[in-house]
C-alpha cells in the first residue's frame, strides 16, 4: 500500500510551500500531488512554478502528479490545465470534466480526482475508456458504497483502476463560484487581498452556540475535523485500496506521514490520531450537534 501527499488545499506563502515540499521529498511518501485545486487567484506559485517543483521532486525519485482546479471558469484557468498537459512529463489529476476532455483529446492517462462525482460502474467505465488510470473517490463515498461499486464493476467485467482513498485531513465538502472567505471578512471577491494566506489551515466557522463546525477555505468548505482512517487500514487493504491520500496541514505533517508509514507495515491497527470519518462508516450527521 502506497502513501500519497494530496494537493495542498490551503494558500501558503511561496517560500513556505517550497520548503514544505523539499522537506517532504525525504519523507516515506511514494506520490506527491502538486498544483492549485481551489482558487486560481492564489498565485504565490504559478503553473510554471509547480512544474519546476515537480521536476525537482521527480529528481528525488518521487512520482509526481499535477493537479487541476476543481472549478475551471475562465480561459486563463483553462490555459493553466493545457500548460500542464503540454509539458507531457507528469500524470495529471483531473478534478473537473474540462481536464478530462483535454486528456481524452490528447490520449493521455489521468487520475480522477475526488470532485469528479463518479457514483456508478457505468460512469467509471466511461472514464476508463477516456484514460482514467487511478481513481480517488469522493469524500462522501464510504466503505459500503465503494464496496458495492467495486462489486458491480466486477460483475460487468470492468477492469478496476488503481484506487486511492483519502485517509487523513479535513474533508473538502463543497466548492462554489462565490468566495466564502471574502464574504466572511466582508470584502469583495475581486478585491479579496488574498486573505486566505492568513489562515494556513482554513478559517474556523462555529455554530451560533460556539461549537466548531466547518472550515472556510476560499471557494471551498471543509469539515472541521481532521479525519483519520489509519485504524481502518485493514478494511482498506481488504477492499483493494492501493494508496492512502494524506492532505497537507500546516503543522506536524512529517509525524502524520511517519505514523501512516508505520501503520502500513504493521500487522496491528495504529491508534487513532484524528477524528472518526463518519462518511466512511455511513454515519448520519455531525456528533454533538442538534438535529434540524
Amino acid at each position: 500500500m502506497k502513501i500519497s501527499l494530496g494537493p495542498l488545499q490551503y494558500f501558503w506563502p511561496r517560500e513556505r510551500t517550497l520548503a514544505f515540499y523539499r522537506e517532504a521529498a525525504h519523507w516515506p511518501v511514494d506520490v506527491v500531488y502538486l498544483g492549485e485545486t481551489v482558487c486560481s487567484k492564489r498565485r504565490e506559485l504559478g503553473t510554471r512554478d509547480w512544474i519546476a517543483l515537480a521536476e525537482e521532486l521527480a529528481g528525488e525519485g518521487l512520482q509526481v502528479v499535477l493537479s487541476s482546479l476543481a472549478l475551471v471558469e475562465a480561459e486563463s484557468e483553462l490555459n493553466a490545465v493545457i500548460r500542464m498537459l503540454d509539458h507531457g512529463g507528469f500524470l495529471v489529476e483531473a478534478n473537473d470534466l474540462t481536464a478530462v476532455q483535454l486528456c481524452k483529446e490528447r490520449g493521455l492517462p489521468f487520475v480522477a480526482g475526488p470532485t469528479l462525482n463518479i457514483y456508478n460502474q457505468r460512469a467509471l467505465a466511461m472514464l476508463i475508456e477516456d484514460g482514467l488510470r487511478r481513481w480517488v473517490p469522493g469524500v462522501e463515498q464510504g466503505r459500503q458504497l465503494l464496496e458495492d461499486l467495486l462489486v458491480a464493476c466486477s460483475a460487468d467485467d470492468i477492469t478496476r483502476p488503481e484506487l486511492e482513498v483519502i485517509a487523513w485531513g479535513r474533508l473538502p465538502l463543497s466548492y462554489s463560484a462565490r468566495c466564502f472567505t471574502a464574504r466572511a471578512l466582508d470584502v469583495a471577491k475581486d478585491a479579496c487581498g488574498f486573505r486566505c494566506i492568513e489562515h494556513p489551515d482554513g478559517l474556523p466557522l462555529a455554530t451560533r452556540e460556539g461549537a466548531p463546525f466547518l472550515r472556510i477555505n476560499g471557494v471551498q468548505i471543509q469539515g472541521e475535523e481532521v479525519t483519520d482512517l489509519g485504524p481502518e487500514i485493514a478494511e482498506l487493504r481488504d477492499l483493494g485500496v492501493d494508496m492512502l491520500r494524506l492532505y497537507p496541514q500546516a503543522q506536524g505533517m512529517r509525524d502524520v506521514v511517519e505514523h501512516f508509514d508505520l501503520a502500513r507495515r504493521s500487522p496491528l491497527p495504529p491508534p487513532r490520531l484524528g477524528a472518526v470519518n463518519g462518511y466512511w462508516r455511513g454515519n448520519p450527521g455531525k456528533p454533538g450537534l442538534p438535529a434540524g
